[in-house]
C-alpha cells in the first residue's frame, strides 16, 4: 500500500470520524476526567488503607501489650510447657480475635500456642524473631532493653499483622497473630466503590463533553457550511453573529472576509466582462475591413503571377498574413463565445467514420492520413464543432509531426475514442502540461508554427461542451492526441434559477 493510499484510507470512512473534533473533544474530557478520578480514587484508597490497617494493628498491639503485662505476673520462674500454654490462651482471650504463641529457649520442644494447629514459632518471620531477641543499649531516651516489634505478613494468602516481644528480660518470648481479613474485605469494598465512582465520573465527563461539543461545534458546523457555500460561488452567504465570544469574533471575521471577497469578485467579474466585450467588439469591428481585405487579397492572389517579380513576394505575404489575421479573428470570436457561455450545441446523430472522412476529404488530406474507423459508431454530436476538433488535431499532426498520420476510432462502453498519432519526434515533457493553453507555442519542441496558439484550446472547449475531453501524450513514435466523447448528448447546463434551487 502506497503512502497516498494510506493517507486516503485514514482520511475517509470511519477513520475520518474518529479524527473528528467532536470525538477528540470527548476523548480529552474523558481522559482528563479519568486521570482526575483515578488519581483521587487512588489517593483516597491509599489514605483509607493506611488508616484502616494502622487502626487495626495499633488496637491489636496495644491490647496484646496490656494483656501480656497483666498476665505475666502469674507465670512462675521455672515455667513448664503447660504454664506457657496457659499464658498463650489467657492473653489470646482478650476478645480482639488474635492468637498468641509463647516460646522459651529453655523448652525448645514446647509448642505453646492458642491455636497450635495453625500458628507456631516457625510461622513468625525470621526478621521479626531476630529483632525481638536483640537487646538494645540503655540510654536516657531508651529505658528498656527489649521492645515490642511488629510486621505485616501474608500467611497462606491471608494478611496478618504479627507482633512480638520478650515476656520478661530473661524469660520466654510471646508473639501475636492478628488476622486482617475483615480489613481487607472492607478495603476491597472501598476499592469497588471508588472504581464505580470513577466509571460514573467517566460517563459524566463524556456526557458533559458531548454537551460542550454540541455547543461549540454547532457554530463551527454553521461556519463550515457557510464556507462551503461561499466556495460554491454563493458570495452573498453571511453568518448570523450571536454573543461576543471567540466564535462570534470568528463569525464577524468570516462576514468581513466574505464581504471583501464579494467585492473583489464583482470587480474582477466586471473587468472580465469588459475584456470579453472588448475582444468581441474588436473582433466584430475587424470583420468588416477583413472582409474587404480578403476580397482584395483573393484578387491579388489570382493576379500574383502577372505582377512584377519584385512585387510578387510582398503580395503573397500580404495574402498569407491577411488570411492568418482572419483566422485569428474567427478564433477570438469563438473563444469569446465559450467564455461568455453562449456557445451551444446543434446536435445530430452522425456516424463518426463519415464525419472523419468528410473532414479529411474536404481538406485533401486523404494521401497523408491512415484512417481506421469502422462504420456504425453513431454518436449525438454537433457536426460543425466536431469537424473543427478533427481538423485541428489532424492538421497539427501533419504540421508538427509529419505523415503518415494515423487516426483510429473505437467504441468503449458508452463512449467513442478517437486517437490521432503522428510520426514526429513527440512532445517534450515540459510542454505536455501546456499544449491546451491559449496562445502557447512549443517553438523549442517542434517546427515554428504560424498559427495563433488557440487551435488546441478551442478543440478542448468543443470537446468539453460535448461532455468529453482530449488528452495529449507521447506514443512509441510521435505524439498521440486522444479524443473521448459520449455517444449520447450530454444534459444541458443548469440555468441560473435551477442552480439556485439546487444550492438551496
Amino acid at each position: 500500500m502506497t503512502d497516498q493510499q494510506t493517507t486516503a484510507r485514514f482520511s475517509s470512512g470511519p477513520w475520518r470520524r474518529l479524527r473528528s473534533l467532536r470525538v477528540r473533544l470527548i476523548a480529552v474530557f474523558a481522559a482528563v476526567a479519568l486521570l482526575t478520578a483515578v488519581s483521587a480514587s487512588g489517593i483516597a484508597y491509599w489514605l483509607n488503607r493506611d488508616a484502616v490497617l494502622k487502626r487495626a494493628q495499633d488496637t491489636a498491639l496495644n491490647d496484646f501489650r496490656v494483656s501480656l503485662s497483666r498476665n505475666v505476673s502469674n507465670l512462675p520462674l521455672n515455667a513448664t510447657c503447660e504454664d506457657l500454654n496457659a499464658l498463650a490462651s489467657t492473653v489470646a482471650s482478650s476478645g480482639l480475635s488474635y492468637d498468641v504463641v509463647v516460646a522459651d529457649p529453655v523448652l525448645p520442644d514446647c509448642v505453646a500456642s492458642s491455636s497450635p494447629a495453625q500458628y507456631t514459632v516457625a510461622s513468625v518471620p525470621t526478621a521479626l524473631r531476630t529483632a525481638v531477641g536483640k537487646p538494645r543499649e540503655l540510654t536516657e531516651s531508651n529505658r528498656y532493653t527489649y521492645h515490642l516489634y511488629w510486621q505485616r505478613q501474608n500467611l497462606d494468602g491471608r494478611p496478618f499483622v504479627i507482633g512480638g516481644t520478650k515476656v520478661v528480660t530473661t524469660g520466654p518470648t510471646a508473639y501475636m497473630f492478628k488476622s486482617l481479613e475483615n480489613e481487607r474485605a472492607d478495603l476491597n469494598t472501598l476499592g469497588w466503590s471508588l472504581a464505580i465512582a470513577t466509571l460514573l465520573a467517566l460517563i459524566g465527563s463524556a456526557l458533559l463533553a458531548q454537551a460542550a461539543s454540541a455547543t461549540v461545534l454547532r457554530p463551527v458546523k454553521r461556519l463550515g457550511d457557510a464556507a462551503r457555500r461561499l466556495g460554491e460561488g454563493h458570495l452573498d452567504t453571511r453568518l448570523e453573529v450571536e454573543g461576543s465570544d471567540e466564535l462570534a469574533d470568528l463569525a464577524r471575521t468570516f462576514n468581513r472576509t466574505a464581504e471583501s471577497l464579494h467585492g473583489q469578485v464583482e470587480e474582477l467579474s466586471a473587468r472580465e466582462a469588459q475584456s470579453r466585450r472588448f475582444v468581441a467588439d474588436m473582433s466584430h469591428e475587424l470583420r468588416t475591413p477583413l472582409t474587404a481585405m480578403t476580397a482584395v487579397t483573393d484578387i491579388l492572389e489570382d493576379e500574383a503571377e502577372s505582377l512584377d517579380p519584385m512585387i510578387e513576394p510582398a503580395v503573397r505575404l500580404v495574402v498569407s498574413e491577411t488570411r492568418r489575421l482572419s483566422d485569428l479573428v474567427e478564433n477570438l470570436m469563438e473563444v469569446t463565445r465559450f467564455d461568455a457561455g453562449t456557445a451551444r450545441l446543434v446536435a445530430d446523430e452522425v456516424d463518426i467514420a463519415d464525419l472523419l472522412m468528410s473532414c479529411i476529404d474536404g481538406r485533401a488530406w486523404y494521401d497523408a492520413v491512415e484512417l481506421d474507423a469502422p462504420r456504425g459508431i453513431l454518436a449525438v454530436v454537433d457536426p460543425r464543432r466536431l469537424d473543427v476538433v478533427f481538423a485541428n488535431l489532424i492538421g497539427n499532426a501533419l504540421k508538427h509531426g509529419g505523415s503518415p498520420v494515423r487516426v483510429r476510432v473505437r467504441e468503449e462502453g458508452d463512449t467513442v475514442v478517437v486517437a490521432v498519432s503522428d510520426s514526429g519526434p513527440g512532445i517534450p515533457e515540459d510542454v505536455l502540461p501546456h499544449v491546451f493553453d491559449r496562445f502557447y507555442k512549443a517553438d523549442k519542441g517542434r517546427a515554428r508554427s504560424e498559427g495563433s496558439g488557440l487551435g488546441l484550446s478551442i478543440a478542448m472547449a468543443n470537446a468539453q461542451i460535448h461532455g468529453g475531453s482530449i488528452t495529449a501524450a507521447n506514443g512509441e513514435v510521435g505524439a498521440v492526441f486522444t479524443l473521448t466523447l459520449p455517444l449520447t448528448q450530454p444534459p444541458p447546463p443548469p440555468s441560473d434559477d435551477t442552480a439556485e434551487e439546487s444550492a438551496r
